[in-house]
């Protein structure tokens, strides 16, 4: 089994195919149902920002498994697997090693060095862990992949930059210092778009949230930043966008949130509507409305598409060669970890070998002494020992390099082993296990 990549980006699709595509929060759940239900799919992890759509699945084969991910991609997005085609990118086995630990480090975003991917992989990786399509593999890659996006930033100062989509969307607006902005929506993006207006010296806030208690506690961390801020709900919205001289928009609603009739137009003082939804939270006629300026997922790619990355050549560079290096352990890892059940399976052999020969032992000299069979056997169990360590420690060192010879197929063949008994397997998984809270022990 390997894993398998599948997803589109802002890089390989436009705004509409990524909007079509999408999984809404309270989606997630079927989708990931689905990626389990396939015949060729064993794990599931689904990721859906506003940069991208991407599954990480564990399958049995490769062509397989790309088939069985993209229908359910087609099928939630209500079109043909055909059309998806163009659009999507694939990564399998150690290429989608890599792709994930870009991805985390914030190589492969928009804004490059963002650092909020990283909460969107980890809440994605518990929401698939509480559907249950999240096993072994699947949980040490995102526990690696966490650490390698942490390593990354902090190694390389890109989470000193404060990148983020929001920031970009901010920085085409004129002037926010002193201003009144309305953020739509209280979860995670609302959140950073709040600390984001903050930094950049807003005036006061007003969150405006479907869940009026959510727009609540957001306006007292607003407050607690020391901005003003106020909280209503979405049947103020219309007033409260009158009101405002910036609106940010991130809620995450698969309909409009802003319509044509929310909004009024405006003479000496022009309003700039950030719309970060995915799906849109904006309808297009807004942008039409006099005096109405709309910064979308699409105004922002093309601004980034023009040098407006914030990291530096150097910066970029360190991360990759972090990322590549950690790549080449973790697959190393996995492959020497590959042969323990051929290196259990040899060990139990050699048990079994050495128990049979001591009953033989004592059924032909029944009367030696319990003291002397027992040094006898320790004599033999060492012996065996000694000699198995050497070899089975070089076999696990020797599968870790990928140009080697699979030694562990040679050992199999040699002695008739089977790794895949149940007694082995229960052997080799004791020590590694995750705990409830998802850790191995």
């Amino acid at each position: 089994m390997s894993v398998l990549a599948v997803g589109l980006s802002y890089r390989t699709a436009d705004l509409r195919t990524l909007e079509r595509v999408a999984v809404g929060a309270e989606e997630f759940g079927k989708v990931l149902h689905q990626l389990q239900q396939a015949p060729h799919v064993n794990e599931a992890m689904l990721v859906s920002s506003c940069n991208r759509v991407e599954v990480y699945a564990v399958v049995e084969t490769f062509h397989g498994g790309l088939a069985e991910v993209s229908e359910v991609l087609a099928q939630h997005a209500g079109c043909e697997v055909g059309e998806l085609y163009d659009n999507l990118y694939v990564h399998y086995a150690g290429a989608a090693v890599e792709h994930i630990f870009s991805v985390a480090s914030g190589l492969d975003s928009m804004v490059v060095g963002e650092t909020q991917i990283l909460g969107q992989i980890r809440n994605a990786y518990a929401t698939a862990r509480e559907a249950g399509t999240v096993g072994r593999t699947l949980h040490e890659l995102i526990q690696t992949t966490l650490r390698v996006g942490k390593r990354v930033h902090s190694e390389t100062g890109l989470d000193a930059l404060g990148a983020s989509v929001v920031s970009a969307a901010l920085a085409e607006v004129e002037r926010i210092e002193g201003k009144h902005a309305v953020i739509v929506g209280a979860g995670s993006m609302g959140a950073l778009s709040a600390g984001q207006l903050s930094k950049a010296g807003i005036g006061r806030v007003t969150v405006v949230n479907r869940t009026l208690d959510k727009a609540h506690r957001l306006a007292g961390k607003v407050t607690g930043l020391g901005v003003p801020a106020s909280a209503a709900g979405l049947d103020e919205l219309a007033v409260h966008l009158d009101a405002a001289d910036v609106v940010v928009t991130c809620t995450g609603a698969q309909d409009v949130v802003v319509a044509a009739e929310h909004v009024l137009p405006r003479v000496d003082r022009p309003l700039v509507i950030c719309d970060l939804g995915l799906p849109r939270d904006v309808h297009p006629e807004v942008a039409e409305v006099p005096g109405i300026r709309v910064v979308d997922l699409e105004t922002i790619r093309t601004r980034m598409r023009n040098g407006g990355t914030g990291a530096s050549e150097r910066q970029v560079t360190r991360a990759n060669g972090i990322v590549l290096d950690e790549v080449r352990e973790y697959l190393a890892g996995q492959r020497s970890a590959a042969v323990t059940p051929t290196v259990t399976a040899l060990r139990k052999r050699a048990a079994e070998v050495v128990d049979a020969e001591l009953l033989r032992l004592d059924n032909r000299l029944p009367e030696l002494e319990p003291a002397v069979r027992e040094e006898f056997a320790r004599t033999v169990r060492r012996v065996v020992d000694k000699l198995l360590h050497a070899p089975t420690v070089r076999v696990k060192q020797l599968a870790a390099d990928p140009q080697g010879t699979d030694y562990a197929s040679a050992l199999r063949e040699l002695f008739e082993l089977d790794p895949a008994s149940p007694a082995v397997v229960a052997s080799s998984n004791a020590e590694r296990v995750p705990n409830l809270d998802g850790e191995i022990q």
